[in-house]
């Protein structure tokens, strides 16, 4: 009974270095974007279709690559962070509690090098090489951001905010890639709607980045005291939480804006079940986050709000479900 219940306990640790739920996030995220947005964005080509639809396997095998970068990043981050999750998050610690630094380090090596070599045979079957590079660069910068750029004012928060975009970007150029090859941007050369595709990969890709950011900067807040014993210089620590709370504030505003003129636009087209649907999922909440965000004072206050910009930034990806659909 205690060895089942010892790698039960082992199981269960590592599942959460790996951070499994924000991996099916990004799988759920990407499976929608090529199931939802990019069928969409044909123009009745049934040739195009057909081979469209013969990419599944290998679409997956582009998912787990981007799922295994990820987990490789999680605990890497998780590896150099220990003494300052020891002051922030002490019920939470995993690496050298329960899984050994040396097991922590060889899986981080383990996934980097199986993402990275999926992502190599995706490349190669669809002859975009952007795939396999910008993979590589990930594994990188999830590196470089753990070590240094995480504890540096704005840069580490841009890093997680740009390699949450990628999410969505790298999908546009495996579904551009795997169709017919083609270049350039003459519409007739393509089995698709290609100004649109960039169009929607632009808007779910800067939704992605805008949220995460925010997102980064109020984790930032919330992890303020164990970040300042370590000598941090994130933004709380050198602007302070009240020109914090304006930058993240300012943000919120911004993406408000943003989606009311978009709802507008989708209202006038036609597509008022999906504007109805953003105002009440998407720029609702985020007004009452931003409500939240001026009277937050706490650590808990702070780990709410990012708990409900999770919710937000999975709201956003559900409205994919209308390009399929209407």
């Amino acid at each position: 009974m205690l060895p089942n219940t010892f790698n039960m306990k082992i199981i269960k640790a590592f599942l959460q270095l790996i951070r499994w739920p924000n991996l099916l996030f990004i799988a759920f995220t990407q499976w929608f974007f090529y199931n939802c947005i990019v069928p969409s964005v044909y123009q009745n080509n049934q040739t195009a279709v057909a081979e469209f639809n013969q990419s599944d396997g290998l679409f997956y095998i582009l998912m787990i690559a981007s799922i295994l970068i990820a987990a490789a990043g999680y605990i890497i981050n998780d590896y150099f962070d220990l003494q300052i999750d020891s002051v922030n998050k002490p019920d939470k610690l995993v690496v050298d509690k329960i899984v050994k630094r040396r097991w922590a380090i060889l899986w981080h090596f383990i996934f980097s090098i199986a993402g990275i070599l999926c992502s190599f045979y995706v490349s190669y079957k669809t002859n975009k090489w952007i795939i396999v590079f910008a993979n590589c660069l990930s594994v990188f910068l999830l590196w470089v951001y753990s070590t240094t750029f995480k504890k540096k004012l704005l840069t580490g928060n841009i890093i997680i905010s740009a390699l949450t975009a990628w999410v969505v970007v790298v999908v546009y150029f495996y579904a551009g890639a795997n169709l017919l090859n083609y270049s350039g941007w003459n519409k007739i050369n393509y089995p698709f709607n290609i100004h649109k595709f960039y169009q929607l990969t632009i808007l779910y890709g800067g939704f992605a980045f805008v949220i995460s950011l925010i997102r980064e900067v109020v984790k930032d807040m919330e992890d303020i005291h164990g970040d300042a014993r370590f000598n941090c210089e994130t933004m709380p620590i050198k602007w302070g939480i009240p020109a914090t709370k304006v930058f993240a504030a300012v943000w919120i505003i911004v993406s408000i804006a943003s989606m009311i003129i978009i709802q507008i636009y989708a209202w006038q087209t036609g597509w008022w079940l999906s504007a109805l649907y953003n105002l009440f999922f998407v720029v609702l909440p985020l007004m009452i986050i931003l409500n939240k965000l001026y009277k937050a004072t706490l650590a808990t206050h702070y780990h709410q709000i990012s708990n409900y910009l999770k919710m937000v930034m999975l709201a956003g990806i559900l409205t994919m479900l209308f390009f399929k659909y209407m």
